[in-house]
């Protein structure tokens, strides 16, 4: 049996690890979703969203940047061509209009004013003959009648429909038959000597004076403000372009530079190419709208304003003569009585406001034709004006004594009679020759203001696509040194 030992320490006693102590509260759960309600996501970012995330992240880098600078120095381009293409094309147009629609129909309003005054000035000379007029009387009537009707005619064809020249044309063409029959009734009477073929013709000129007439002042100021909207249209600079050419060269510019400093490198071949482009486009459009302007400017110049002057004093004889006519066919039938009391023929008076208003003409004209073959012309109207004026003095003072056919003989007669009838022709030829010289310098003024603008449009057009590409190659070859 073994003994424990005497003295000794007592056993050891196994002890266990210590145990923290346990807390008696249930640990919290995730509340419960209820029924129906889906679970809470993160919203989602829109895509535009994200591509601002990625093109701010790529503007910080050099490449980014590199093409962000690309598209901004071509969609510059592309922009300063297409407006340049845009705006030469409209002033190019309306330089072919003036050229071509515009100025010659109001010259051909203007011709039609004088085909209707000289027909009712014809038709007034030939029952002034008598019975049997003189055969290039009526030829020369005829053919008046013919020219106006013409015109007519290429008047509507050049109108817009439902426009107000358009009404004017289909006025005329409705009144001149009218009249036309009203001077045939009065040609018959005259021819069977009853005194009521002049009551025919003075209806004939009432209806000439009072409505066709001023239709035709109508037509003619309606198509002269075409023609200076016309000018209006083609003569601005364009400023628009010219603003987006400035800025996009100097793009160009600064990009060239920023390429130098950061490259060492002088030249980049596609920028510098898109430059020239940018370049020639700009400086074409200054130059050849420069150009163009001056030559319509001349052209309205030495030439408008001298057609306009040369129309009207032309439109103001014929008016005169036909007065001067009927002053002796209605035999004081027609009276006015003026301010002061005074009593007087209504044609002759007539006659007189239309004479101040050839003379003003004819002196408008003068100061404004800028040559001797302009000039001359003109001189030589204004001598047969006076010479008309003295002999229409004369004519009237053997009216008044009594004898009618002393007057008769001064207005209508022989050569050898000195008529007024002399007078008035020289003062038309000599019109007609001035109209026909500035008509030429118009033509040659205003064809090189239209021909400086021609090809622009298409060439601007052109260069800037071709200046695009060039920037676009040369940022391409910078990128693709980051590859």
């Amino acid at each position: 049996m073994t003994q424990p030992q005497q003295g000794g320490a007592p056993p050891a006693t196994p002890t266990r690890p210590a145990v923290p102590p346990q807390s008696t509260i249930p640990a919290a759960r995730p509340a419960p979703v209820p029924p129906g309600r889906p679970a809470t996501a993160p919203p989602r970012r829109t895509a535009f969203a994200e591509g601002v995330d990625r093109l701010r992240a790529a503007a910080v880098t050099e490449p980014g940047r590199l093409r962000i600078l690309g598209a901004v120095l071509a969609l510059l381009v592309v922009g300063f061509g297409a407006v340049s293409a845009w705006q030469m094309s409209d002033r190019s147009t309306a330089a072919d209009d003036v050229l071509h629609s515009s100025q010659p129909l109001s010259a051909g309003a203007a011709d039609i004013y004088r085909s209707l005054a000289d027909a009712n000035t014809t038709a007034s000379s030939g029952f002034l003959s008598g019975g049997q007029e003189p055969a290039a009387t009526t030829r020369r009537y005829e053919q008046d009648i013919e020219t106006a009707a013409a015109g007519l005619v290429t008047a509507a064809a050049g109108t817009e429909p439902g426009s107000a020249s358009a009404a004017t044309v289909a006025k005329l063409n409705k009144l001149l038959p009218q009249y036309k029959g009203l001077v045939e009734r009065a040609r018959a009477n005259n021819r069977q000597g009853f005194p009521v073929g002049g009551a025919y013709l003075r209806a004939a000129n009432e209806k000439m004076q009072h409505e066709m007439l001023p239709a035709a002042q109508e037509l003619y100021t309606t198509e002269n403000q075409r023609l200076g909207a016309d000018y209006a249209n083609a003569t601005p600079y364009p400023w628009f372009a010219l603003v987006l050419g400035v800025l996009a060269l100097a793009a160009l510019g600064w990009a060239q530079r920023r390429h130098y400093l950061r490259t060492n490198r002088v030249l980049n071949h596609g920028l510098v190419a898109a430059t020239a482009a940018s370049a020639i486009v700009l400086l074409w459009m200054v130059v050849g709208h420069s150009v163009a302007r001056a030559g319509l400017d001349s052209s309205y110049e030495h030439g408008v304003r001298s057609l306009n002057a040369l129309h009207d004093a032309r439109i103001a004889s014929l008016n005169a003569r036909g007065n001067e006519n009927l002053t002796l066919v209605s035999r004081g039938a027609e009276t006015k009585k003026l301010p002061d009391g005074r009593v007087e023929d209504a044609y002759d008076y007539a006659f007189q406001q239309e004479m101040k208003t050839l003379s003003a003409g004819l002196a408008q004209a003068e100061s404004l034709a800028d040559d001797q073959a302009g000039k001359q012309p003109v001189s030589a109207a204004t001598g047969d004006m006076k010479v008309w004026q003295d002999r229409h003095k004369q004519a009237r003072a053997a009216d008044d004594d009594g004898n009618y056919q002393a007057a008769l003989k001064k207005i209508i007669g022989a050569k050898a009679d000195q008529p007024t009838g002399e007078c008035f022709d020289g003062v038309d030829t000599n019109l007609k020759k001035a109209l026909g010289h500035e008509e030429g310098r118009f033509q040659q003024a205003a064809g090189a203001g239209r021909d400086a603008l021609t090809g622009l449009p298409v060439g601007a057009a052109v260069l800037a696509v071709l200046g695009a590409a060039g920037a676009v190659l040369g940022i391409g070859r910078r990128l693709s040194e980051y590859r």
